[in-house]
């Protein structure tokens, strides 16, 4: 099955109605949003926010990891090796960037300071894996998604890692940690999301209301809810575990497609939207949106993060990242 019949197939079943909100689109802010161009032909995509304020970002397509300085726009490319492909960065206990890297069926960690590369090859027996998004527990443990069907673990002290076969196949996409420490996955192709037992590493699957929505990207907000981007219903949704409930919110517009999800230190919940060409901003407090479409065509803003103030992205379209900075009224 090549990667496009993964990603639109979907799993059958009936699950109950959703408790679906109706929308608006609010006019608040002020927000300044600012674009830094990088190399042509990258694909910037996944990035993270570094503790010196730098920003880094995976170039998918020329197997690179970047290193932006926001306050003169300069970057550095480091070369991850042959073959590299990097989709998802996270920075670790260590201060370190980790890369899931696709290209070459690896975790990488880059030195931030002399960029040198080390890699934690997947078991020779691993086929394949796809390899997506990333976390690190509140031990240090290191946790990764590949979309052909796996999660896993890594601990970067002893380099010992374990595959698991995900409970229902592919899908396995976006990921998450709870302030409690609990480490969620969404699975897009199982149309589900995942909790893992970090001591035996099982996962156990929740299913959202709504039937084949294509659970794509998870996060926890600062009270362990967890916001799913549903790309297939362009819905972004809620759970909370404590109470098992979910609610569902469509995106503004015609036939929407969400992407990504990032809650920020506000509990502001930032999504992409494919089909508006657009970052969306949603408000749970008064359920309204905000919706920042791109100055170019074909942005396709894949997964943000940010920092207190400022939610990130990378136009994997546009090889430029972006940044909408949120400032209060005066």
């Amino acid at each position: 099955m090549n990667r496009r019949q993964f990603l639109n197939s979907t799993a059958a079943g009936i699950l109950a109605a959703p408790v679906l909100l109706r929308t608006a689109v609010a006019q608040e802010g002020p927000f300044r949003v600012k674009y830094y161009p990088v190399a042509a032909g990258m694909g910037s995509r996944d990035v993270t926010p570094a503790p010196d304020g730098t920003i880094w970002f995976c170039g998918q397509r020329n197997g690179t990891l970047g290193r932006l300085d926001p306050r003169d726009g300069s970057f550095k490319l480091v070369n991850l090796g042959k073959g590299a492909a990097p989709h998802g960065v996270v920075i670790g206990p260590d201060g370190a960037p980790w890369v899931t890297e696709g290209g070459q069926n690896a975790i990488a960690r880059v030195d931030p300071g002399d960029h040198r590369v080390t890699l934690f090859r997947l078991p020779e027996k691993q086929a394949y894996a796809n390899l997506n998004t990333a976390v690190f527990d509140k031990s240090g443990i290191y946790w990764f998604t590949g979309l052909f069907g796996i999660y896993g673990r890594l601990d970067p002290k002893s380099g010992d890692m374990t595959v698991f076969r995900a409970p229902r196949g592919a899908g396995p996409y976006g990921m998450t940690v709870t302030p409690k420490g609990d480490v969620w996955y969404a699975s897009l192709i199982g149309n589900h999301i995942a909790k893992i037992d970090l001591a035996t590493g099982n996962a156990r699957v929740v299913e959202p209301p709504t039937p084949n929505q294509g659970a794509r990207r998870i996060w926890s907000d600062s009270r362990g809810r967890l916001w799913v981007s549903e790309w297939n219903s362009g819905n972004v949704s809620v759970h909370d575990p404590a109470d098992g409930s979910w609610k569902a919110w469509k995106l503004p517009g015609d036939s929407p497609q969400t992407y990504s999800v990032y809650v920020d230190d506000k509990d502001k919940v930032w999504l992409t939207d494919f089909s508006a060409n657009a970052i969306v901003r949603f408000d749970p407090l008064t359920e309204k949106f905000n919706v920042f479409v791109s100055d170019r065509p074909g942005a396709n803003v894949r997964q943000m993060d940010g920092r207190p103030g400022e939610a990130w992205g990378g136009e994997s379209g546009t090889d430029r990242l972006v940044v909408i900075q949120t400032v209060a009224p005066a």
